[in-house]
């Protein structure tokens, strides 16, 4: 995410979201947002007022794969983003005047959507190829991550999350072997074996990506 805010800023966007493409039965998008620069609360707002169901953009994504672009006009929503009143009023309100998605299918065939938004003018059709090849190359790093991931879970021993949960909580390797009557080396082994199972560098993003990973809470 933080290469392709720097991409994006070089396209002269704004935002970035990966996300689940939406289903029928979907009414909130923030369950389905995986990682975005978008502001939550914009989300809560739009979560709030049901826009996901008012979208102009998603039904075209039934008879088509390719990208779906669009552009809010200055005195209201445009014809290509006919969407309602408040909706329109929330977009200007945080910025958000034109935007585009790339539909993109994992290895396991689920559905994403790359969803870049700004305020710039609307991407030439060079612009869209070159962000449309890069934006490929970013989900898929992304959704090998992703599927790594998921695994996660597995790899940790009982003990090792035991720690890892003292640890979360600001205790020191002497606490946590107090606690578990255990001596701080044997901790420290385990939080070493923990963080080489994660792929960390040190404790600070192991508890990071740990929570992340609803390892721990």
């Amino acid at each position: 995410m933080a290469i392709m805010a720097r991409v994006i800023c070089e396209f002269g966007l704004d935002h970035l979201t990966i996300m689940q493409a939406p289903g029928p039965n979907d009414m909130a998008i923030a369950p389905l947002v995986l990682e975005s620069t978008l502001p939550g609360q914009f989300a809560r707002e739009f979560d709030k007022n049901h826009f996901l169901r008012y979208c102009p953009i998603l039904p075209k994504f039934n008879n088509s794969v390719l990208p779906q672009s669009w552009s809010l006009d200055g005195e209201g929503p445009s014809p290509n983003f006919d969407c309602p009143e408040k909706m329109y009023e929330l977009m200007q309100r945080y910025g958000l005047l034109m935007g585009l998605i790339f539909p993109v299918t994992s290895i396991d065939a689920s559905r994403y959507f790359l969803r870049y938004d700004g305020k710039r003018s609307p991407l030439h059709q060079a612009e869209l190829n070159e962000l449309g090849m890069i934006s490929l190359h970013a989900f898929d790093v992304f959704d090998r991550m992703r599927r790594a991931e998921t695994t996660a879970p597995n790899l940790l021993s009982a003990r090792e999350l035991e720690v890892l949960r003292w640890t979360a909580q600001g205790k020191t390797s002497i606490e946590i072997g107090q606690i578990l009557s255990l001596s701080d080396h044997t901790i420290n082994a385990y939080m070493t074996n923990a963080i080489k199972k994660l792929d960390c560098v040190n404790r600070t993003q192991l508890v990071a990506k740990a929570i992340r990973l609803k390892l721990i809470n």
